[in-house]
């Protein structure tokens, strides 16, 4: 049964799921002991976390960069990135300014700055407009209220809110919402609208830009939609729920909709709005919430509008890292926990999504990104990354639309975060010290080729240990050989095989996508020849990677007769690495 079938098949049962089906995740499904709690999320050192302290280092240094033109101009003003793994955050860092620039003067397209004495400098606890990252918290309160059986995920919206159901709306589920397969076009500008109910009314009354379930398409409309179910199955306004539900039972004391105007100094300052690159004229925004519907419906809605920090989205990671527990907290059952990170859309191949989390998504992810990865961004320049895989987590939060939302484009920030955090994730080498190592490059081509052997009697084997972990097919391991001194190279077919798991085939000689981050054995039967070359090959291109590939302890053997054995360090020495390095474990 696939991921998808499990969710579509998740029934209700007295008004609640039933999970039974699901696998567990060994981080998510680790209950505290009984009357006892979870250790505090705390600061520590790169080795406290386990992880490697100078890839955390390269990642400050990588942020920085941003902070100066890139390509023309700085991608944010400034930023507070958080890394760490388990309960220990290892790097808590604000770089540049929270507060710059007055105003934007789009003539000479450049950013007026305030006098220096008005402005803010970066803190570790500046507060920022998290944008789209607030959806997740609507997500969460959704699959709070499935648990308690006052939502059904399969349920159509329509048979909560009746009105929601006109233009042909009536089929579109909740799981439709918390996966962006309703059908809705992506945003429409509800701040035209004169009234609060005016607003709602222009969404009761859009039509669908696809058929529901037919197409992934990212829609504000679906948060917004979920927003006005939780309001009319709790009595509750958002914020109310987001205050009791998740904030205050998990000590989040800096994260809400609407902050005070005490909090001002304290948060970062995002654009001059002003048409036509905003929908509405308001100058500075500073303390507000830069999204132009969540700030026409009061500051508070259900895709927009909640204002936190590094840390307290630090302690939002780790309680869904351990399951939906934090402290004697609990705001999830550790099932609900993995059907968030359970991809619904496996139709939808590139688009892998869970109940309110984004899944697999290299183009902020980057090297962290797994099929279970999962994470969300805001369009302020904010996100949020988990990888249960490694048990880390990446907090990255800047004011990139500080002054104006054209000077920054892409998502290379966060990318490039999550390729340090990622290879501060130590591997643990196959059979040795050391191992092969082929590098992270993006638009690079990475070789690393035996010595020429005779392998002209036949049977000559190829053995090592594999670990490759890549942008699925935009990224590809290649073993191949050539006979006549590399003019010509020919695919060298081989097998895998995994602990614990039957052989997989690799007809074409290559590998890439996710194998599980562990090693595999590798065999491979060589080609007869006299002067045989046997050489990997890892192509990348220009976007972006994966975690790259390791190989180690690499033996060819013609029946009991080793023809090169990679731990003779006279073989060793014959081994030709472009862009491959050696790596210690």
């Amino acid at each position: 049964m696939s991921r998808r079938q499990v969710g579509r098949g998740a029934l209700a049962l007295g008004g609640g799921l039933a999970f039974a089906s699901l696998p567990a995740d060994p981080a998510a499904a680790a209950a505290p002991s009984r009357g006892g709690g979870r250790p505090a999320l705390r600061h520590g050192s790169a080795r406290e976390a386990g992880l490697l302290p100078g890839p955390l280092k390269q990642l400050v240094a990588d942020a920085e960069a941003f902070l100066r033109p890139s390509p023309q101009h700085p991608w944010y003003a400034g930023a507070v990135l958080l890394a760490g793994r388990g309960r220990t955050v290892a790097l808590h860092r604000p770089i540049g300014m929270a507060v710059r620039y007055q105003a934007y003067d789009e003539t000479t397209d450049t950013g007026v700055e305030f006098p220096a004495d008005q402005q803010i400098a970066m803190a570790g606890d500046t507060v920022f407009d998290l944008a789209s990252v607030s959806k997740l918290f609507t997500s969460i309160l959704a699959v709070q209220q499935i648990e308690r059986g006052r939502l059904t995920l399969e349920a159509p919206v329509a048979s909560y809110l009746p009105d929601f159901g006109r233009a042909g709306k009536q089929d579109v589920t909740i799981r439709q919402l918390l996966t962006h397969t309703s059908g809705f076009r992506a945003w429409i500008p509800l701040y035209e609208a004169p009234t609060y109910e005016d607003k709602v009314r222009r969404v009761y009354d859009e039509a669908l830009a696809n058929p529901p379930g037919t197409a992934y398409l990212y829609s504000d409309l679906n948060l917004i939609s979920l927003q006005l179910v939780l309001e009319q199955v709790t009595g509750q306004k958002l914020d109310v729920l987001l205050r009791e539900e998740i904030t205050g039972p998990l000590g989040m004391r800096r994260t809400r909709y609407n902050p005070p105007a005490s909090w001002k100094p304290n948060i970062a300052a995002t654009e001059d709005a002003r048409k036509p690159w905003s929908g509405l004229d308001r100058g500075l925004v500073w303390g507000e919430v830069h999204d132009e519907n969540a700030y026409s419906l009061g500051g508070v809605a259900g895709h927009a509008g909640v204002f936190s920090d590094a840390w307290d989205l630090a302690v939002l990671a780790r309680t869904l890292l351990d399951g939906g527990a934090h402290g004697r907290e609990r705001i999830l059952r550790p099932e609900s926990v993995e059907l968030m990170f359970t991809d619904f859309n496996t139709a939808f191949p590139g688009d892998e999504h869970g109940l309110g989390f984004e899944l697999y998504q290299h183009w902020y992810m980057g090297a962290m990104a797994t099929p279970r990865t999962a994470g969300h961004t805001g369009f302020t320049g904010t996100a949020l990354v988990l990888d249960p895989t490694t048990d880390s987590f990446l907090v990255v939060l800047g004011n990139s639309v500080h002054p104006v939302r054209s000077w920054r484009s892409g998502s290379a920030p966060r990318v490039a975060a999550a390729n340090q955090l990622a290879r501060a994730v130590p591997i643990r080498r196959a059979r040795g010290h050391t191992a092969w190592f082929s590098g992270m490059a993006s638009a690079a081509v990475a070789t690393l080729a035996l010595p020429a052997l005779d392998t002209s009697s036949g049977a000559a084997r190829l053995s090592c240990a594999l670990w490759w972990d890549t942008e699925p097919r935009a990224d590809v391991l290649i073993l191949e050989s050539s006979a006549d001194g590399g003019t010509t190279w020919q695919p060298v077919p081989f097998t895998t095989r995994r602990r614990g798991a039957g052989p997989e085939q690799h007809p074409a000689g290559t590998a890439t996508g996710w194998s599980g981050r562990v090693w595999h054995d590798l065999a491979a039967d060589l080609p007869a020849a006299p002067g045989l070359v046997v050489r990997w090959r890892y192509t990348t291109d220009r976007l972006f990677v994966g975690r790259g590939a390791y190989v180690d302890g690499l033996r060819v053997e013609r029946g009991r007769r080793r023809l090169f054995d990679e731990a003779r360090p006279a073989d060793a020495a014959r081994l030709t690495a472009e862009g491959w390095s050696r790596e210690d474990g």
